[in-house]
Order: structure tokens, then C-alpha cells, then sequence
């Protein structure tokens, strides 16, 4: 009578076998190079034993665990969940899975947690790592195979994905001075953020491009909360359209204004950026640059794979964001 599952032991399977534990072991491997009937009778063994290997002891035995790790700022961000979806899903694929590490947005606590999950996989994914370029670069070493998201840095000897937020930013801006406004407001993202540095860059540059534009800027962050904080400094500027950091600092941001009675888009237009799901169906829908976050997770595994294989992991990639008009933005009233 075959035992219940999870009861039985290597040895177990090796006594019914007839053969040594250390053949068992070989066989549950796929290392076994011996007679295929000895295979075969091992495999019947474990199947009546009702035997499952222990994943601990393949990934000793193998010196792998098939699984990576995916550290993220924070994970409430449903941006960097659709970077786990497409990394997740795809390297599902490939027979691996992902462990998870969230720093909560501290830069001083992200090269401790990297090495710890490091250790409990077989290489890592960075997803916007906030840490300075000083901490990052000495520590690319110490965690290879590794993969770096939405931090483009020339110094860092890993593949690397990034989207180009100096661009898209430059975008959102035309489409607003398309519509006539010249008085923006910039609702920034912390100061520690890379890519809220690329923002500002893109900005400063449009600014210099077109002399007939003012752009303030005001605190901001990277939640709805820190969006709603924003609301009564960005009417203070009287600006008639805002660019917030991103789509949750935009959301925030409109709840806020509607809360005291003013009207987006009429009374002053509202954009963000990623195009997060909730984006087209906050009230109103929200214009933000689109970016393909689901592509960057699945990009993502493709190079890590190529790595564990050994193999060369393709070329570096920037992503371009796209502007997605909706109700959120309007010709500034005095147009």
C-alpha cells in the first residue's frame, strides 16, 4: 500500500528501489547516467511511496533554488506590480519563481536586504533602486547574476532596462502647452528618486525651450497621500495645469481639489505618469505618459535567463513613454 505523501524518505524509496539513496538522489535530479530500468524503478518506488523530494534538499544538491529575487521600493505601487506580474509570469515559464523584498522606500536599508534575499536565490532583479550611485555600484558585484530596472547608469556593470522619463515628461508639458497653458506647476517626487531627477531635468530643458512658460514646483512624493498634501500649495501657485511624479500623486492630487471645490479639468488641469490601471478610471480619467511596465518585467527575465545559461543577455534598453489624452486635462479657462 503506498504510503501518504510528504511520510516517506529518500531511504525509504532507496530500500524499495533496491538501490542506494545517493542513486535516488541522482535520479530526482535528472542526474542519474545509469540503466534506464534502474531509473524506472526508482521513479515507480517514489510514485508508490508517494515521495516528493524536498526543495531544499535539490536546490543543496543542485547548488540552485530556481528562484530570483525581485527587490522593489515599494510594492503598494502598482506600477512595480506589473513589473512582478511580467517578471513573475514569464520565469514561470522557465520552470523558476520570484521572492519578493520590499525596502518601503529606504535607500539605507536596500543593500542590506539585497544581499539577505541574494542568499536565498539565484541571482537578483533591482526595480528602481533609490540607493546612491556610491552604494549601488560596489554592490552590482556582490549580487550577480543581477538585473537592474528603471535605473539607467552607465557605471553599473549589469543589463539594464529604463524608461525614459526625461522625454515623456516633455511630452506631457507639449500636450499641455498644445492647450494652450503657459503656467504649469510640478508636483515633485523625493529628492533621493533618480528617476524624479530625470523628471526635473526634462522640464528644466522644456522651460528653456519655450521662454513663454513658467513652471513652479512644489513638494510632493510618491503616494496619494503625499498628492493630497500637495493640493493647497499647488492652487497657492495658481497654475492652470499640474504635472504630478506620478499617477497616485495625481489621483491624490485630484481628490484633494475636488474636495475644495475645484473642478478638473476646468479649473486647472491634472496629469501624471506611468498609466497605472486605476489612471483611467479615477474621476475624471487621468492624462499620464503610458509606460509598458508589464514588458519591462517580461524584458527583465529574458536577460536574467540568458545569464544563468551563461549566455550573452542582449542589449540594454530605454523605454519611450506615450502621452494618453483624457479628461483630466483641457484648455486653461481664460482660452
Amino acid at each position: 500500500m503506498a504510503r501518504r505523501t510528504g511520510l516517506s524518505t529518500i531511504s525509504d524509496v532507496a530500500a524499495r528501489a533496491g538501490v542506494s539513496p545517493a542513486t535516488v538522489s541522482r535520479v530526482m535530479n535528472d542526474r542519474f547516467a545509469g540503466e534506464p530500468e534502474v531509473a524506472e524503478r526508482v521513479t515507480a518506488a517514489a510514485h508508490e511511496l508517494g515521495y516528493s523530494p524536498s526543495h531544499l534538499g535539490r536546490s543543496l544538491a543542485l547548488g540552485t533554488t530556481n528562484a530570483i529575487a525581485f527587490v522593489v521600493p515599494d510594492l503598494g505601487n502598482p506600477m512595480f506590480q506589473a513589473v512582478l506580474s511580467g517578471l513573475s509570469k514569464t520565469a514561470a515559464h522557465d520552470g523558476y519563481r520570484v521572492l519578493v523584498a520590499d525596502s518601503a522606500e529606504s535607500p539605507s536599508d536596500e543593500p542590506l536586504l539585497a544581499a539577505e534575499i541574494r542568499r536565498r536565490a539565484d541571482a537578483v532583479v533591482l526595480c528602481a533602486p533609490r540607493m546612491p550611485a556610491e552604494r549601488l555600484v560596489p554592490l552590482v558585484q556582490s549580487l550577480q547574476p543581477l538585473v537592474v530596472i528603471n535605473r539607467p547608469d552607465l557605471s553599473l556593470s549589469a543589463p539594464a532596462l529604463a524608461i525614459d522619463y526625461e522625454s515623456g515628461i516633455q511630452r506631457i508639458a507639449q500636450h499641455l502647452y498644445d492647450l494652450g497653458h503657459r503656467h504649469l506647476v510640478y508636483v515633485a517626487g523625493t529628492e533621493r528618486s533618480v528617476s524624479n531627477r530625470f523628471r526635473v531635468k526634462g522640464l528644466d530643458a522644456f522651460a528653456a525651450a519655450h521662454r513663454d512658460v513658467r513652471i513652479d514646483r512644489v513638494d510632493g512624493g510618491v503616494s496619494s497621500a503625499d498628492g493630497i498634501a500637495a493640493a493647497p500649495h499647488v492652487l497657492r501657485t495658481r497654475a492652470t495645469a499640474a504635472i504630478a511624479m506620478n499617477d497616485l500623486v495625481a489621483i491624490g492630487l485630484m481628490h484633494a481639489l475636488s474636495q475644495r471645490g475645484v473642478s478638473v479639468p476646468r479649473d486647472i488641469s491634472v496629469t501624471g505618469m506611468d498609466d497605472i490601471p486605476f489612471a483611467q478610471f479615477s474621476s475624471p480619467p487621468l492624462t499620464t505618459a503610458s509606460v509598458p511596465h508589464v514588458e519591462l518585467g517580461v524584458e527583465a527575465w529574458r536577460r536574467m535567463a540568458a545569464l544563468l545559461r551563461d549566455e550573452p543577455p542582449g542589449y540594454d534598453m530605454i523605454f519611450q513613454p506615450r502621452v494618453e489624452v483624457r479628461g483630466s486635462t483641457a484648455p486653461p479657462r481664460s482660452s
